[in-house]
């Protein structure tokens, strides 16, 4: 394995010449760089699987940690709000990794074609685990590395080795909870469905009962099931959003900060800006400021 690591490592230091996210022509594919530790920061992340050739990081879900390194990657199920925090990397080994953003559809036809559906009925307490690094794992990731000093072959070759990768954690330790992906009658597709609702409608006023109702689930159980799988409650999922949507709008479209309260639902600029400390860690202007500075 550790020759697999160390061709994914050069690959991605060949292509990011400074710290950062970056896209890939892989569709679903990203790279990451970080050149020193940094403490948590707020993010979203999508069902996905992330793998790190070099360095650490720990991801913060509902107060639990999730630390994960070239032997751990992580993987979540759900739009997960989290704080994500790198804990080893230097300018001489930075924290290098990989992330695929994980198909409902094409996990859907792996399990129907490969009968990998199963009789598991264990329930899965978090939309967000971390699963053992193998070299059925690994070995495909290279692959898809690789492909990148290749772009002419991306559009052939790409997808084969994305099913060979959802295969493979199909047949992981993680299994129980990539399959939640794909399924349509458990309660992780009802809170999908929920969280889908919310990311459109996040500026709107949200009675928790009729987004229970919508998604076919009691309020009880409803209640019970999103704090699980999301590390929060439907209400905090939805200030989340619009405490995000807000700073964004003030950082790239100079929103002041009243106008941007309003824009994503709140009656109150003074109640907005003490969540947005809360959140954040400082006030909205000298937040915004600080990223300013940064830029």
């Amino acid at each position: 394995m550790d020759n697999h690591l160390l061709t994914i490592k050069d690959l991605i230091l060949s292509t990011t010449p400074r710290a950062g996210d970056f896209e890939t022509a892989i569709p679903g594919v990203g790279l990451f760089r970080r050149d020193e530790p940094a403490p948590p920061v707020v993010c979203m992340v999508p069902p996905s699987i992330v793998l790190v050739v070099s360095g650490a990081k720990k991801m913060w879900v509902g107060g639990e940690a999730y630390p994960y390194d070239t032997t751990k990657y992580l993987v979540t199920s759900l739009d997960i709000p989290a704080n994500s925090e790198v804990t080893n990397a230097s300018i001489d080994n930075p924290c290098i990794g990989m992330t695929l953003r994980l198909d409902q559809l094409l996990l859907a036809d792996l399990i129907s074609q490969g009968n990998l559906a199963g009789n598991e009925q264990t329930p899965i307490d978090s939309s967000v685990g971390v699963g053992t690094v193998t070299e059925a794992i690994l070995a495909p990731f290279c692959r898809m590395a690789e492909l990148l000093k290749e772009p002419e072959v991306i559009p052939v070759l790409a997808p084969l080795i994305q099913r060979e990768i959802h295969f493979r954690l199909l047949n992981s330790d993680q299994s129980l909870r990539i399959r939640q992906i794909a399924s349509v009658d458990g309660h992780g597709h009802r809170i999908s469905k929920a969280i889908d609702w919310l990311k459109v409608n996040y500026s709107t006023q949200l009675r928790v009962e009729d987004l229970a109702r919508k998604v076919q689930m009691s309020l009880p159980s409803f209640h019970h099931h999103f704090r699980q799988l999301s590390g929060m409650s439907p209400l905090q999922y939805q200030k989340w959003l619009r405490l995000n949507e807000a700073k964004r709008l003030m950082l790239n479209n100079y929103l002041d900060v009243a106008s941007a309260a309003f824009r994503v639902g709140y009656e109150s600029p003074s109640q907005f800006s003490r969540e947005y400390s809360r959140l954040f860690g400082h006030p909205p202007k000298r937040d915004i400021s600080r990223h300013r500075i940064k830029i």
